[in-house]
């Protein structure tokens, strides 16, 4: 199993490599040169293990440079009962909303109560086997964060040996929890810093840090690389895969569906990697019939599906769903990878296009092959809303902004199309997250209360719901990061805070 880069796929590296790199030295993203497959009678066998035993599995199928004890060592240190709070991480919640089946896959029980969990508790245990494989030099993981990702990453790699995190935010584009999870990280080797722009400008300068020459000889020459925690690493990405076999697996052992029955998933995204997972199950023989790619306002990636031009120059909305609040969705790249049959010349000329005009446009072909599989849909802020208060006040089950988005989304399709395949709907975060938007829609209009922790009491006193415990001792903690900085000085923090000229 090797990798190859989407701009420049003459460069090929090992599982490990990819994984300690993050990103290639072209700017490209590391793709799998071969995909597994998987037989129905291998699915059928994952039925049979636990969520560890199909992680070990499918991660083994593509990290063929490590061994069975150390995918077995990280997975055992990841998924643990005393984190994800049961044996099984990743619960579907059967639920109905209406006359339409949901089947919730329930993402957010891990410790930052929020779908990143899931993949950021084991890419600390791969990276640092990786960079054993590949480097003596200490990791400094840059993670631009639109919110959820930023305190997983931070919570994962807190104190791990041969590593420093530092994450960047937009000042104003996270969630009153999101920055109190963050501004309060506990560990030796974390840093955080607000940046003033929104997350494009983030993601767009730790990829600029990336593929700086001098700024790499810089670190280099100090004894430091640079990998990332976002999910442009694949060690961040290929643990994802694993909960939508899981799902198929639990539908099957609960009856809800036989096995070699089409699913459809619903997943409510803005970087797209989350639902790039899917596909990539997919790809290695998940029967999926649909993928249905709920956005909010910042529906560009809607917009794409539907038109096959892909279009950043437009009005930016700092939303309710703000994990989402993305115009550069940079996992397309490795869609498009895929869409057309490796053609890295083709998608190097859209990423290109893109960085330099804002916009690109598939060809016809490419549009017709997504459009095969993919349909996309968005909702705004009131109707994210009216999902959450419907869905609580009328069937008992209470979700967050982002959850509601994929919710609305997803009955939409149903009523247009009528495709009542078993669907499953990614749930990406607690609703205490974003208790003063989530309280609104289930309140009835009375006045709130102004502090945050307020609202998150009185949002469970209302729901009879449990407040996650790692949000309820945030409380409590100290702020310990203030730093702001202009999006052009970014690096300048990195420096500073390595101490490095």
């Amino acid at each position: 199993m090797r990798y190859n880069s989407t701009t420049d796929k003459s460069i090929v590296v090992t599982a490990s490599q990819a994984i300690a790199q993050g990103i290639s030295t072209d700017g490209g993203l590391f793709v799998p040169m071969e995909i597994p497959q998987y037989s129905m009678s291998d699915i059928d066998a994952l039925t049979k293990l636990d969520y560890r035993g199909r992680a070990k599995k499918i991660l083994a199928d593509y990290l063929d440079d490590f061994t069975a004890e150390e995918i077995d060592e990280c997975v055992e240190k990841a998924y643990t009962k005393e984190k994800f709070g049961s044996d099984d991480p990743a619960p579907l919640s059967y639920q109905k909303f209406g006359d339409v089946d949901m089947n919730i896959l329930e993402l957010w029980h891990g410790p930052t109560s929020a779908f990143k969990d899931m993949a950021l508790q084991i890419l600390p245990h791969l990276l640092t086997k990786s960079l054993k494989k590949t480097t003596d030099k200490e990791a400094v993981i840059l993670v631009a964060t639109s919110g959820d990702t930023g305190k997983a990453a931070l919570e994962g790699f807190r104190d791990v040996d041969g590593t420093k995190i530092m994450v960047f935010y937009p000042v104003d584009g996270v969630s009153p929890m999101q920055k109190r999870q963050m501004t309060t990280q506990e560990g030796e080797n974390v840093a955080v810093c607000a940046i003033k722009g929104n997350f494009d400008d983030a993601q767009t300068g730790v990829k600029r840090i990336f593929t700086d020459p001098a700024l790499v000889k810089t670190l280099n020459d100090n004894g430091y690389l640079f990998s990332s925690a976002n999910s442009i690493n694949w060690g961040r990405l290929l643990p994802q895969i694993v909960y939508y076999f899981s799902a198929y697996s639990e539908m099957v052992n609960d009856g809800k569906i036989k096995l070699g029955d089409k699913i459809n998933v619903a997943v409510p995204t803005g970087n797209f990697g989350n639902i790039l997972a899917s596909y990539y199950a997919y790809r290695m023989g998940l029967p999926i019939n649909k993928f249905i790619c709920a956005s909010n306002s910042n529906n560009v990636l809607t917009d794409f599906i539907a038109t096959g031009t892909y279009d950043k120059n437009r009005s930016f909305y700092a939303t309710i769903s703000p994990s989402m609040d993305i115009l550069v969705s940079s996992n397309l790249e490795r869609f498009l990878y895929h869409m057309t049959d490796g053609s890295d010349a083709q998608v190097k000329e859209w990423m290109t296009a893109l960085k330099t005009t804002g916009a690109y446009s598939v060809d016809d072909a490419t549009k017709a092959k997504i459009t095969d599989i993919f349909t996309g849909g968005f909702c705004d802020d009131e109707k994210t809303q009216q999902i959450i208060g419907e869905f609580f006040n009328k069937y008992g089950y209470l979700c967050d902004t982002h959850t509601a988005v994929a919710v609305s989304v997803y009955k939409d399709y149903v009523e247009k199309t009528g495709d009542k395949t078993p669907t499953v709907i990614d749930s990406t975060a607690s609703p205490y997250k974003f208790s003063k938007a989530v309280l609104e829609a289930v309140a009835d209009g009375e006045t709130l209360p102004d502090d945050e922790f307020a609202m998150v009491d009185l949002l469970s006193e209302k729901t009879s719901t449990q407040v996650p415990a790692p949000l309820a001792a945030l409380k409590s903690k100290e702020t310990r990061f203030t730093n702001v900085c202009a999006k052009e000085d970014m690096a300048d923090f990195v420096l500073g805070t390595l101490g490095v000229k």
